[in-house]
């Protein structure tokens, strides 16, 4: 495909912007000038301009001969063309909403870190806090796999028949519908993550 004059609207016209923007931005990184990345393409320093200012289209090899230049893959000249919108939910330090499950008392404080936007939950992420070693817990049942992460503290959780010796660093998958929860609370404060995945039919 030969050098052609490209317009600035459509979708052409945005990958050609986004591509000699792209181009600029890396040569400028490196501290080089017009002249030398020319020079290293083999094409005109007046070629590189229009590229730069998205006022041509250009062939695929000369596009190539452009990433060899700047020492990058072709590929790595399109990676963030067309990237989808950012959607992500922060949740600062000490700011999970604090929440009251089933049979829970004092001593025993969840954090849920992420909440869901939808009608159907994917997955819950918490943050849970034990810091009295006197307290009695519950049995937990519930759809999907759960997974623990101990941060603080030493704990024997039991799941089922088995009971397992958590410390920091330990972590622990199973399935949620089978009864779990604390057993024996070996030394407080206790944190660690609990994050449930939800099966995505219930």
């Amino acid at each position: 495909m030969a050098s052609s004059e490209v317009g600035k609207e459509g979708e052409e016209g945005a990958l050609w912007r986004y591509l000699g923007n792209a181009i600029r931005s890396l040569r400028q990184r490196q501290d080089l000038t017009i002249a030398d990345v020319a020079d290293l393409a083999g094409i005109s320093r007046g070629m590189l301009s229009k590229i730069e200012n998205a006022q041509t289209a250009t062939s695929l090899e000369t596009l190539a001969r452009l990433a060899r230049a700047l020492g990058v893959s072709l590929s790595a000249l399109f990676r963030s063309y067309d990237v989808k919108e950012g959607g992500a939910q922060l949740i600062r330090r000490g700011e999970g909403m604090e929440v009251v499950r089933r049979g829970t008392k004092r001593g025993h404080t969840y954090h849920l870190l992420a909440y869901d936007q939808g009608p159907t939950k994917v997955f819950e992420p918490f943050l849970i806090t034990i810091d009295h070693e006197s307290e009695i817990f519950p049995t937990f049942e519930h759809p999907g796999t759960e997974f623990i992460y101990m941060l603080e503290g030493e704990i024997e959780y039991r799941h089922g028949q088995g009971r397992y010796h958590l410390l920091p660093g330990d972590a622990l998958t199973f399935a949620g519908h089978v009864p779990h929860g604390p057993e024996r609370l070996i030394q407080c404060p206790i944190r660690f993550l609990s994050i449930i995945i939800y099966p995505t039919e219930r």
